[in-house]
């Protein structure tokens, strides 16, 4: 344990603070549903990420999910950091999955399919894909699970605007309507608290969305 981290838990409080930054903007000139689909990140914007680089803390936990844009964008900001800490890649932390429809043009695909899908966003799944609701159910247990491991640590969760508005599902147990009614844009920087060791532990929001 850290000096940080004994300071924090002094007086039985324990903070676990996460910082979850959406990803650089995927290069697709196409405009492709691209889902789970391993597409590149666009880092020319050197001005935000040096920006975001400096709001986030020197001593904390890096997590991705699996596909390059995370990875990238993470290893990015460590390096405008002077930082090169490990990251944890987690599989169930990717973005929903759009099943038949990924790597394919909206305007491609069938109406009647896509009809059923924005009727229900929420719940309803492409064709061997996901829904929202299955990404909510999909990211509960890493989350719940990294915020055990780490608790009292700053986290640094370089993830997806699907993932992000999933952990906010979970952690405030919002519906999902209102989950999804939050606006994520790339590198945008969301930020959480837990709080445990008080009488009503939970969590506490500190930032939506914030740009630099």
């Amino acid at each position: 344990m850290n000096t940080a981290d004994k300071t924090r838990t002094a007086n039985g409080v324990i903070t676990t603070r996460w910082w979850l930054v959406r990803h650089a903007p995927v290069k697709n000139p196409k405009r492709l549903v691209y889902g789970q689909s391993d597409m590149p990140a666009d880092m020319s914007d050197e001005r935000t990420l040096t920006a975001l680089a400096r709001q986030l803390p020197g001593d904390a936990h890096w997590v991705t999910s699996h596909l390059s844009r995370t990875r990238d964008t993470a290893l990015h900001l460590q390096a405008i950091m002077d930082k090169d800490v490990p990251l944890q890649a987690e599989n169930g932390f990717a973005e929903q999955h759009f099943g038949d429809w990924e790597l394919q043009n909206w305007n491609d695909l069938p109406k009647g399919e896509t009809t059923r899908f924005w009727t229900d966003f929420a719940r309803q799944q492409p064709p061997k894909g996901e829904s929202f609701s299955d990404v909510v159910a999909r990211v509960e247990p890493v989350f719940d699970r990294l915020n055990a491991d780490w608790a009292g640590r700053d986290i640094v969760a370089v993830v997806h605007g699907g993932t992000i508005r999933a952990i906010l599902a979970n952690a405030l147990d919002l519906s999902l309507e209102t989950a999804l009614a939050f606006h994520i844009d790339t590198l945008g920087l969301t930020t959480l608290e837990h709080i445990d060791g008080v009488d009503n532990p939970g969590w506490r929001v500190t930032g939506i969305n914030l740009r630099f």
